[in-house]
C-alpha cells in the first residue's frame, strides 16, 4: 500500500489545480463593485462564479469583456439555478475561461437590467488574470 501511495503521489502533485473565483450575493450586498486578481497557468481553464437572480430582472452580461483576447478566451457561460424550491432564490452564473498565453488581461462584467431605462452596472466585477 505504501508503494502505491509513493507512486501515485507525484501524479497528484503534477495535476493542474482548479482555479475558481466565487463571489456571493452577500459579497455584492456589502460592496457593489468588486475587483479580484488570480494567477493561472497557460493552457489551464478556470471559472468565475457570481451570484445571480434573474427573477429580479437583473442579468450579467452574456459575454465577459476581456481586455486582451490573445491571452484569455471565454469558453463557456451558464446559469446554475438555486437548490430547492424557494421562490425568488438566487442562483449562480458560471463563466469558464482558458489562458492562451503568458500575460495579464482583465475580465469585466456588469449586472444590469438590460431594457431601455433599466439600471445599468448595479454590480460590477473585474478580475485581473495573470497567466504564467
Amino acid at each position: 500500500m505504501c508503494a502505491v501511495a509513493a507512486i501515485s503521489l507525484p501524479l497528484f502533485a503534477c495535476s493542474p489545480k482548479q482555479v475558481s473565483v466565487d463571489v456571493s450575493c452577500d459579497d455584492f450586498y456589502k460592496q457593489q463593485h468588486i475587483s479580484k486578481e488570480v494567477e493561472v497557468t497557460v493552457g489551464d481553464s478556470f471559472t468565475a462564479t457570481l451570484c445571480s437572480n434573474p427573477t429580479t430582472g437583473f442579468l450579467w452580461s452574456e459575454s465577459a469583456q476581456i481586455s486582451d483576447l490573445t491571452i484569455l478566451q471565454q469558453t463557456d457561460h451558464k446559469f446554475v439555478p438555486p437548490e430547492g424550491d424557494v421562490p425568488g432564490a438566487a442562483g449562480e452564473e458560471v463563466w469558464t475561461f482558458k489562458a492562451l498565453k503568458r500575460g495579464t488581461s482583465e475580465i469585466s462584467m456588469e449586472y444590469s437590467r438590460p431594457w431601455e431605462g433599466g439600471e445599468k452596472g448595479e454590480w460590477t466585477f473585474v478580475l485581473t488574470v495573470v497567466a504564467k
